[in-house]
């Protein structure tokens, strides 16, 4: 906590397994007492420079001045200005001034790398996504797969492609596509009936290779996945085999006479 004008300088001291010493280091009353020249080597605006907030002992003839800091925006910084002298002198000499943060200090967000913070529907036209050489996702294309439709790309024309989806890469594939909308927890799933499975509809095309016994591409144009993949138990109400019975519902008519086109026949 920064002091005050009222609070009192704090005195501290580095242990001693800090500084690779048997014994912490005393405090250097001759450099602890040097408060104007450590504000002085600060540089700052003075009105920017709070009351000295304390020291600390960092080693022999080695203390470090605390002072609050007041710039905009800082709030619970403080400067630090580290001093010196040479044994048997009494002139102190500034070592280093930085502004450092305190226990309520404001600080800046953790930095996290873009290939950490993007998100899918994040990339746009004309963006570039390049993807590491060491993805684990992917495998050289050479080596072998066990996937069948993997081994089978493997004798396109000329080499093939450069790199292929390893294991890993498919399972993290299938985790997202069934977990997300086009799995069965998806709401317009869950909203149709339970004979609508995808994977009991002419319009489901099943894809190749070992994500064919999940997931295909919906073909139906008046779906709502059309074109999109969709795991075999997602579903909705555009499925193939739901038929709407026309006469369900529907009690049988009576016979209905029309008097106005009844024939009068006279008596004979």
């Amino acid at each position: 906590m920064i002091a005050s004008s009222t609070d009192r300088p704090t005195v501290s001291a580095r242990p001693a397994s800090s500084r690779g010493g048997g014994r912490a280091a005393r405090l250097d009353q001759i450099c602890s007492q040097a408060v104007e020249l450590a504000r002085d080597a600060i540089g700052a605006d003075p009105d920017h420079i709070g009351p000295h907030a304390g020291t600390t002992t960092e080693g022999d003839r080695l203390v470090t001045h605390q002072f609050a800091c007041l710039l905009p925006g800082y709030k619970g910084w403080r400067w630090a200005v580290t001093v010196t002298r040479i044994a048997r002198s009494r002139n102190v000499t500034v070592c280093e001034t930085a502004l450092l943060p305190g226990p309520d200090s404001l600080l800046a967000p953790t930095w996290i790398p873009w290939q950490d913070r993007l998100r899918p529907g994040d990339l746009g036209v004309g963006d570039l996504l390049p993807t590491p050489s060491d993805d684990d996702r992917l495998i050289p294309g050479y080596l072998h797969s066990d996937d069948p439709a993997v081994e089978a790309g493997l004798w396109e024309p000329g080499l093939g492609r450069a790199r292929v989806l390893s294991r890993e890469g498919r399972a993290e594939v299938a985790t997202r596509w069934y977990d997300g909308d086009p799995g069965p927890g998806a709401a317009i799933a869950l909203a149709a009936p339970s004979s609508a499975r995808c994977g009991l509809c002419g319009f489901y095309l099943p894809l190749a290779g070992s994500l064919r016994q999940m997931f295909g591409v919906c073909g139906n144009q008046y779906a709502p996945d059309d074109g999109h993949v969709v795991s075999a138990d997602h579903g909705c109400g555009a499925n193939s085999e739901v038929l709407l019975d026309v006469t369900a519902g529907v009690d049988k008519l009576p016979t209905v006479y029309d008097d106005s086109e009844v024939e009068t026949v006279p008596e004979a």
